[in-house]
């Protein structure tokens, strides 16, 4: 059975850093990209970021937004996929959501692909907050 699990969200002040984990089972997360999306209260969902799958070298892209203050990686041994989250700001606070596409999809685009609507797979979110 597919399942992603988020975790390691909170509340932190301006400037801060969290990192988030996005915990796979029933699928092998090296074989499928991965993206980050958030949902900030009252506004649409945005994807921040997405690391391509092992076969395309684990390539990363970020939304401008985020670009240079969060990092994605993953390790294969726990099947995780993390999101760094460096130099937060109020407008980062959202809740934030691993996702991962089809099989099918996956079998024949190993390249992540930002701002794309390529998943059908989602975790539940984590909420994080930044605020002082």
């Amino acid at each position: 059975q597919w399942q992603l699990v988020e975790s390691g969200g909170g509340l932190v002040q301006p400037g801060g850093s969290l990192r988030l984990s996005c915990k796979a089972s029933g699928f092998t997360l090296v074989d499928y990209s991965i993206g980050w999306l958030r949902q900030p209260p009252g506004k649409e969902r945005e994807e921040v970021g997405c690391i391509s799958s092992s076969r395309a070298a684990d390539d990363t892209d970020y939304a401008v937004s985020v670009k240079g203050r969060f990092t994605i990686s993953r390790n294969s041994a726990t099947n995780t996929v993390y999101l760094q989250m460096n130099g937060l700001r109020p407008e980062d606070t959202a809740v934030y959501y691993c996702a991962a596409p089809s099989r099918e999809f996956a079998s024949i685009q190993p390249m992540c692909l930002i701002q794309a609507p390529i998943y059908s797979h989602w975790g539940r979110g984590t909420q994080v907050t930044v605020s002082s």
